[in-house]
C-alpha cells in the first residue's frame, strides 16, 4: 500500500513541486555568463544568492513538505481508538483522506467536496473530479472503506450527530470569514457528542514563507487565535494545537 501511495499524482500545480528548478537553471545560467564576461561582483552575487535560495527551497519543498508524498497525521491523538465513521470536508484529490484511512485502518470515511470551480483551479480540469479522487483512493488501497459525496461544507447534506470524527485540511481557509464560521458550525453539527475534529490550515510560518512566499496565503492567513476562538464559538473544545511545515492544526472535541 505504501508503495502505491508514494506514486499517487494528486494533481497539484507543477510549481508547488518543481517551480524552483527553472529559477535555479536561470540563475545558474546568468552566473556562468557573468563569470565568462567578467561582470561586476554585485550581479554575480545576486545570481549566486538566487541559485542558493532556489536550491534550498526546492530541498525543503521536496523533503520537508513533500506535497505529493505520504502525509502523516499531525497528531496521533486524533481518532486514537482507531475506528469510527469519519467525514472529510473539502477532500480535493484525497491526500488527507488517505492520510486518515492509512493511519486508522479500521475506520471508514465519507469523502466530500463541492467539486466546483475551486477544485478545477487547484487541480486542473483533466477528467471528472470524482473519478480523479476515486483513482487516488484506489491507488492507496483504501477505496473499499470510503464513499464519495458532493457536499458544500457550509451546508452539509448529512444528519446531525452522524459521524465519529471530522477532518478538514486546507479547505476552510479558502472561504471568507462568514463561510469559515458556517463550515465550523456544520462540522460541529454532524459530529456525535464526544466526536473529534481535526482542522488543518496553511500556517503563517517561516518554512512556508521561505519556500513559497505569499503563494499559499489561504484566507489572508488569519491568525491562529482567530481559528481557535471561532472553533470554540462553533461549539468545540480545543484539545491540542500546533504547527508542522506549512501547517497549523487544531484538534478539538464536541462536548
Amino acid at each position: 500500500m505504501i508503495l502505491a501511495y508514494a506514486s499517487i499524482d494528486y494533481g497539484y500545480p507543477w510549481w508547488l513541486s518543481y517551480g524552483h528548478l527553472p529559477v535555479l537553471a536561470i540563475a545558474l545560467a546568468l552566473f556562468v555568463v557573468g563569470y565568462l564576461r567578467h561582470w561586476h561582483w554585485w550581479p554575480m552575487a545576486l545570481w549566486a544568492l538566487l541559485a542558493c535560495w532556489a536550491t534550498a527551497a526546492f530541498l525543503v519543498d521536496r523533503f520537508a513538505i513533500d506535497i505529493n508524498g505520504r502525509a502523516a497525521l499531525p497528531t496521533e491523538r486524533f481518532l486514537a481508538q482507531g475506528t469510527g465513521r469519519v467525514l472529510d470536508i473539502g477532500a480535493g484529490t484525497g491526500r488527507w483522506s488517505i492520510m486518515v484511512l492509512t493511519a486508522r485502518p479500521h475506520a471508514t470515511m465519507v469523502v466530500s467536496d463541492l467539486f466546483g470551480e475551486s477544485f478545477d483551479q487547484h487541480f486542473g480540469r483533466e477528467g471528472s473530479p470524482q473519478q480523479r479522487l476515486l483513482a487516488s483512493l484506489k491507488a492507496a488501497g483504501v477505496d473499499r472503506r470510503a464513499t464519495i459525496q458532493t457536499a458544500d461544507m457550509r451546508k452539509l447534506p448529512f444528519e446531525s450527530a452522524e459521524f465519529d470524527a471530522v477532518v478538514s485540511a486546507y479547505a476552510m481557509d479558502h472561504l471568507n470569514r462568514e463561510g469559515s464560521d458556517q463550515a465550523l458550525v456544520e462540522a460541529a453539527r454532524v459530529l456525535k457528542p464526544g466526536g473529534e475534529f481535526l482542522l488543518m490550515l496553511v500556517a503563517n510560518e517561516a518554512w512556508g514563507r521561505f519556500v513559497f512566499g505569499p503563494l499559499l496565503a489561504h484566507g489572508g492567513l488569519r491568525s491562529y487565535d482567530w481559528w481557535t476562538q471561532h472553533a470554540e464559538k462553533a461549539g468545540f473544545r480545543v484539545l491540542e494545537q500546533g504547527t508542522r511545515p506549512i501547517t497549523f492544526y487544531i484538534l478539538a472535541r464536541k462536548p
